[in-house]
């Protein structure tokens, strides 16, 4: 793999395009894969700022002779939109909504706008694009057009082909055209326009092959391979040319605007979640279901559901809409009015017992409907179908659900005895599959479970897809039915269609692209789909041998599992989500390749593998990479195939402090528990950089603290612990962890917590440390953040021997600072593996979910009074990763009269250091922009603004100047009101 290609192309493209241009290993290597197993490394990347810098890009790829390859999302299952080629990345810039006509309800987008942006621009207009695909928080316009995308209810609304009323479009000689309704005759399309000849040319090829297309085109709704020849054949209604462009995959020419169809949003809708005792009946019930007419009957098998239930982000909902142990469950969904909704709910659970189906009943007969009418859970259990991929691709073992016969469609009638037979065929060739998806559509996505790594399971694949096929064939049906072609198929349309009509699909391309500019290989003259040159893992995939710093059991492959837990990452693109959850806060800001979970990812699969060069682990280049990640640990609850990108930094730090050091900046971080206790008795001298002119810029440029922000300021009367043990002798026992942040920054929240906890009667244990040392004891998170893990073990033990004692009888440990408590639950098992830690983590609490716990098992009695109306709460990332944001507002809700109100927000910013690195400032405050800061502006003066994490309430001084307190500070205050019966505005003139 040379370091550089074209570069000729990419002097010329960096002197004439003003976005970005990328030609070295790292970058491209990002752009290599797509959500399907191939990988192609492509020539160069161009994220161009304008159509016109697009359209450039492809005129000098053009005059190079370099094919190009246009991406949006990079979420296309099938290899699409990876290429040896000029990639043109319009996601990050071409994502305007240029004409919004709401009466008559139509806009105009470029290419690049993700369909979740789009629809939440038209939301407040009472509009919506209603191909809804399941990766809609990242597939572009542009790509689902490319791949004639369908979404979960295409059964109302059709698919991509139904709902594009025009595109405009560059050509391969660089003609421009658009591509739009025009008469059955052509007298409304201008001789000399440039466009004419070529459609005449599409439409004498459209009446020469309309007996072909007639028998030989499949008659299912979810058609979408090869080129769209049935809108050519001879019609009185006219031809809309836009639509021999949709599914074209980038092959035939270049999309600069999109025009679509809208519709107005749906209303109330009811789901009726249909149980079944066995796979075969939920499938042979379909087609007697979708008579009731629902906007969508959607599948999820009983190995997603066992699957997802492994997954914390899923595991509540499961349990509220899942009854029993079912087979698989239909999600049949109604969107009428009120009462419509309910006779037609009624109808279903008719129609169930009418097929013979009943909770009193056994084995394939077992089951019924369970009906949900709330909004917020219809939108959880959407959340669990539409990551079906990504929950099947969460297996931890070697084979992985592999997608390629994913997307039959077949008639409804038949899907019983198709899925009958090709779990049959799985099972001759030693495996099984998965399924899920459009049931009412007859289009199931499916995928047997192989190693790919191994030629016996490569072989398994070439049988599985030639028996799916002839099947499919069989039935009528389609074997390209929602995802496209890419290399995955594009190679069996000649079974499919038949050989006239592969070379009509070629005829097409030579027709739009003699040259092969635009794609090639796709769709006509692809390669064969089971080339294990083109694979992720090719034959001479090797990692070399890992020595990784924490543990990773449960993972497969070199360091111990490290290779199998970055290898989880399958490209579906969650990460690449712009709101909703935490992940990933600095994709959100830059949208940049390199700064979102999967591009990480990737660039680590690479280096380990050897891909980037010699010690590229270490390298520059990596650590450019893992700059803006800021340990969110967002990744680890919310990508469904749980890709912890936090824990993998830390390997990679190691390696490189290992290889090449620290910087002064990560040492003054990391030893700050080390040397905190001795600042603090000097504190003016410290103080003295936010203080003396100059002195602050001078940290910035010999220790790169940013001379934008002033430092915590150390005190004098830091947190020092004159006794062990507080409140009374007989209540319950508690151990509390003061943190150094608390301890040496923010003593309040300490002394807060030891009062509420007093004041609530437990037996509150604060010991020394257990090696006599004077130092206090560290969760090891701050050497962690600079790679030290040899440091951070070292601060682990201490804990861990401390708190031994107290953990044997089942004493809780309670902490105030969520990145340091939850250090014990996430980090200490993986430095320190075995039984102490993981007792250790068992006991590890929140104060707010001890609180909350505590409420429960009915034992927490607290004396509380009003202190505010409202609340403003932010919860940390950590606290969101571990499913802490209920106990927070719980802990809250127990003030009478507080109203609470939680900021949707990501990452605040701040994450720890980050956000006072000269480097990173810039980026942190946008983060905190996005969405927090604008909040805690708005609130109104009298709101308490709360935040549980020491960063974020430093970030929310310092952008929002508004003091944030910790939730035990609004519970130490509302006690201090209980007590002495006055207000709020009178306690805060006594302080």
């Amino acid at each position: 793999m040379a370091a550089r290609l074209a570069p000729g192309l990419e002097r010329r493209l960096k002197a004439e395009v003003s976005g970005d241009v990328w030609f070295d290993r790292f970058n491209r290597g990002r752009y290599a894969t797509d959500a399907s197993f191939y990988q192609i490394m492509p020539l160069g990347v161009v994220v161009p700022r304008t159509t016109e810098e697009a359209e450039r890009a492809i005129a000098l790829a053009r005059a190079e002779g370099i094919p190009v390859t246009p991406r949006g999302g990079g979420t296309s299952q099938c290899g699409q939109t990876i290429n040896e080629s000029l990639v043109i990345d319009g996601s990050r810039h071409l994502n305007r909504i240029l004409e919004l006509d709401v009466e008559g309800r139509r806009c105009v987008v470029e290419p690049g706008i993700v369909l979740d942006d789009l629809n939440r621009q038209l939301r407040k207009h009472g509009l919506w694009f209603p191909v809804d695909v399941s990766t809609a928080s990242r597939a572009t316009i542009g790509g689902m057009t490319g791949n004639n995308s369908c979404g979960g209810r295409s059964l109302r609304y059709g698919t991509m082909r139904d709902n594009v009323i025009s595109i405009d479009a560059m050509l391969a000689d660089g003609a421009k055209a658009h591509f739009g309704q025009v008469d059955h005759n052509l007298a409304d399309l201008p001789a000399d326009m440039p466009l004419a000849p070529l459609v005449r040319d599409l439409l004498d090829l459209g009446a020469r092959e309309a007996g072909e297309i007639a028998d030989c085109f499949p008659r299912v709704q979810r058609r979408v391979g090869g080129y769209n020849l049935d809108a050519l054949v001879p019609n009185e209604r006219g031809y809309n040319l836009a639509h021999i462009l949709v599914g074209s995959e980038g092959t035939l020419a270049y999309s600069t605007r999109v025009e679509l169809k809208l519709w107005p949003l749906i209303g109330r809708r009811v789901i009726g979640a249909c149980h079944f005792g066995s796979f075969y009946a939920a499938m042979d019930a379909a087609q007697h279901l979708v008579k009731l007419k629902p906007i969508a009957v959607e599948l999820v098998d009983a190995t997603l559901l066992a699957l997802a239930s492994e997954i914390p982000m899923f595991q509540a909902t499961l349990k509220q809409f899942v009854r029993g142990t079912p087979d698989a469950i239909l999600l049949v969904e109604f969107a009428e009015d009120e009462a419509e909704n309910a006779r037609r709910l009624k109808l279903l659970e008719d129609t169930m017992g009418d097929l013979g189906f009943g909770w009193d009943r056994a084995g394939a007969k077992w089951g019924g409907v369970v009906p949900v009418h709330e909004a917020g859970l219809q939108a959880a259990i959407a959340d669990v179908r539409t990551s079906g991929l990504n929950i099947m691709m969460s297996m931890k073992q070697a084979g992985k659900p592999v997608s390629f016969v994913e997307d039959c469609a077949v008639p409804l009638p038949h899907l019983a005895d198709y899925t009958a037979r090709l779990t049959e065929v799985f099972e001759k060739n030693g495996t099984k599959g998965t399924w899920y998806a459009h049931a009412s559509e007859g289009c199931l996505h499916v995928r047997p479970v192989l190693n790919l790594r191994l030629e016996k399971d490569v072989k398994a694949m070439r049988n599985i897809a030639e028996e799916a096929f002839a099947m499919v064939r069989e039935y009528k049906g389609s074997h390209s039915g929602e995802h496209g072609d890419g290399i995955v198929r594009s190679e069996f349309h000649e079974t499919m269609f038949g050989t006239r009509l592969v070379r009509a699909f070629e005829e097409v391309k030579d027709r739009f692209d003699p040259k092969g500019l635009y794609n090639p290989g796709k769709i006509v003259r692809a390669p064969k789909f089971d080339d294990r040159g083109l694979f992720r893992y090719a034959p001479d995939y090797k990692v070399e041998p890992i020595k990784a710093a924490l543990d990773w059991t449960g993972y497969s492959g070199e360091g111990g599992g490290l290779q199998g837990a970055i290898e989880m990452c399958n490209n579906n693109g969650a990460c690449r989500k712009a709101v909703a959850g935490v992940m990933c806060p600095s994709y959100r800001v830059t949208r940049n390749e390199r700064d979102v979970t999967r591009g990480r990812a990737n660039t680590l699969r690479l280096a380990i593998s050897g891909r980037l060069g010699p010690d590229a682990l270490a390298s520059d280049e990596m650590m450019e990479t893992l700059k803006l990640c800021v340990s969110c640990k967002g990744c680890r609850r919310e990508c469904p195939t749980g890709v912890d990108m936090a824990k993998m930094k830390i390997e990679a730090l190691a390696a490189r402090a290992k290889a090449k050091g620290i910087t002064l900046h990560q040492k003054l971080v990391a030893y700050l528990p080390r040397y905190a206790g001795l600042a603090s008795r000097v504190p003016w001298l410290l103080n003295l950089r936010d203080v003396l002119p100059g002195a602050a810029k001078l940290s910035e440029v010999v220790a790169q603290f940013s001379a934008r922000r002033t430092l915590p300021r150390w005190r004098a009367d830091a947190f020092r612990e004159d006794q062990t043990e507080f409140g009374p002798a007989d209540g319950h026992e508690v151990v509390l962890f003061a943190d150094t942040f608390n301890r040496w920054f923010e003593k309040e929240n300490i002394l807060a917590a030891l009062e509420v906890l007093t004041a609530a009667g437990y037996r509150v244990h604060m010991p020394r440390p257990a090696d006599g040392a004077k130092r206090a004891l560290c969760c090891g998170r701050t050497f962690l953040s600079a790679g030290l893990v040899d440091e951070a073990k070292a601060e682990a033990r201490r804990v861990v021997e401390t708190y031994a004692p107290f953990i044997a009888r089942g004493v809780p440990v309670v902490g105030l600072e969520p990145s340091c408590l939850l250090a014990f639950r996430d980090e200490l098992p993986s430095m320190l593996p075995g039984e102490a830690t993981q007792h250790l983590s068992a006991h590890a609490l929140l104060i707010e979910e001890f609180i909350a716990r505590e409420i429960d098992a009915g034992r927490f009695d607290l004396p509380l009074a009003p202190v505010a109306e409202k609340a403003l709460l932010h919860g940390h990332c950590h606290q969101k990763s571990f499913g802490a944001m209920g106990a927070v507002e719980k802990a809250l809700r127990l003030v009478p009269g507080l109203h609470v109100e939680v900021v949707e927000s990501s990452c605040c910013g701040m994450a720890g250091a980050f956000g006072y690195h000269a480097e990173t400032i810039d980026t942190s405050l946008a983060m905190a922009e996005l969405s927090l800061l604008p909040a805690v502006r708005e609130a109104e003066p009298g709101t308490l603004v709360v935040a549980d994490g020491t960063s974020c309430r430093h970030q929310i001084h310092d952008g929002a100047e508004r003091d944030a307190i910790h939730v035990v500070e609004v519970l130490a205050r509302s006690v201090a009101a209980a007590r002495s019966g006055g207000t709020t505005r009178q306690l805060e003139a006594a302080e």
